[in-house]
């Protein structure tokens, strides 16, 4: 390249104005006499000579640096997730700040290390992420300054705010689904699992997906036909899980499994037992996994927010004014999966 960066002052002679002038244009503040012409010279000049403002001055003066920590366990890695990275990003450019990203992979070494050198680079405040909704514990080093947990609950005492999915609405609206289409006394669920309903560690989803479920259902005095437990959330034991469903006398006419890699497994199962989907038995479930559209058929279910979670998470950190939980809605995926029951 060869070429000096341009300063201040070459933008202001160029424009034939002084500095301090040039600079109340550039940084948009009020109270400048200057006439529009001037205020084009000036936006004119800044162009042709590529200049950009001396950033780490201006964070002397203001003391913002216009630089967000995001901290994760294993978002950024994570395909599933990466929408709260999305809408992260967008918010944070819309206002004019740049996110500085790393992830911990749940090494607590590395996360020192990590929020040491964003806190160095005196950044504005820090996003706390986990990929699963759950209750983190928050490093103390962070605690200095504005902080927003991204799909995480803190420790009671800390009442930091947090951008949480909405999951006990979500499990409302699944339950609200099958008995809009007639379903009744023959609903089923997969998915139980004590520890990720007891430990906030470990789940804060199951647990309000579940309430949902269950208070939806007995306010129209409806109580679930039976409720498979499951050691984790996926194909292989909403497979097993369905299987013994089907070795019941009474078979389910619906099936509300705790997340999509469960109903994943739950299909494969029904297929191979020659039933089908909607017409004899409807399946529904959470998350909106990208795999789920490309079931045949689709799989209805009531799809995480990350983008939106993302966007809020920015939001609240710079507007500086939250305290306690936000909930994002889950919005339902209605897709061909849920139907009236058969016979």
């Amino acid at each position: 390249m060869g070429r000096n960066r341009a300063t201040l002052a070459d933008v202001a002679r160029l424009a034939g104005l002084s500095k301090t002038a040039a600079s109340m244009v550039l940084n948009g503040r009020e109270g400048t006499r200057l006439s529009a012409e001037a205020h084009q010279r000036v936006f004119a000049a800044a162009e042709e000579l590529g200049y950009r403002p001396n950033v780490a001055a201006r964070s002397l003066r203001t003391r913002k640096t216009a630089t967000i920590a995001f901290v994760s366990d294993i978002v950024a890695t994570t395909r599933f997730a990466g929408g709260l990275i999305r809408g992260a990003l967008d918010a944070a450019r819309e206002r004019d700040h740049v996110l500085l990203i790393t992830e911990t992979q749940g090494d607590a070494a590395f996360e020192q290390y990590a929020i040491e050198a964003m806190l160095d680079r005196q950044v504005d405040g820090v996003i706390y992420a986990a990929m699963a909704t759950r209750r983190l514990a928050v490093p103390p080093a962070i605690l200095g300054g504005p902080v927003v947990l991204l799909n995480a609950t803190s420790p009671v005492q800390l009442q930091l705010p947090c951008v949480l999915p909405d999951d006990e609405r979500a499990g409302a609206m699944v339950a609200e689904t099958l008995l809009a289409q007639g379903h009744r006394d023959r609903i089923a669920l997969i998915g139980r699992n004590r520890q990720k309903e007891s430990d906030p560690e470990i789940s804060l989803a199951a647990e309000a997906r579940l309430r949902g479920i269950r208070s939806t259902l007995a306010a129209t005095g409806v109580t679930l036909l039976v409720e498979g437990f499951c050691p984790e959330w996926l194909p292989e034991h909403g497979y097993a899980a369905t299987r013994r469903l089907l070795d019941r006398p009474t078979r389910p006419s619906a099936i509300i499994c705790m997340n999509d890699r469960l109903a994943f497994g739950a299909y494969q199962a029904l297929g191979e037992a020659g039933l089908t989907i909607p017409g004899d038995l409807s399946v529904i479930s959470f998350d909106d996994d990208p795999i789920a559209s490309w079931l045949r058929p689709g799989l209805s279910t009531a799809a995480l927010p990350h983008e939106q979670m993302g966007r809020r998470a920015v939001e609240l950190l710079l507007d500086g004014d939250a305290v306690g939980p936000s909930f994002v809605p889950m919005p339902l995926r209605r897709r061909r999966s849920v139907a009236a029951p058969a016979g």
